[in-house]
């Protein structure tokens, strides 16, 4: 998984993405709603003014939904600025 992210003046807003690599649309659609979801549950480690976009490789479809969760938080956690 790849986050990107850019500071905002607006409220905390993400996007979606998934790599080609992951071949068949309906596994793309599968990692994406697997990312949604992760994100929901680990919205909070996240900065309340940023811009993200978070990109899904081929392991998100492999690895078990807490440790896709658990990813999620620490990358989040990574980004500087103030939480809610």
């Amino acid at each position: 998984m790849i986050v990107l992210w850019r500071e905002t003046a607006e409220s905390r807003r993400a996007g979606f993405a998934v790599s080609r690599h992951v071949r068949r649309a309906v596994d793309r659609n599968r990692a994406r709603r697997r990312l949604r979801a992760a994100y929901r549950a680990a919205r909070a480690a996240a900065p309340t003014s940023a811009a993200l976009v978070i990109i899904a490789k081929p392991a998100a479809l492999r690895e078990g939904f807490k440790t896709l969760t658990d990813e999620m938080r620490a990358a989040l956690a990574a980004i500087p600025g103030a939480r809610a």
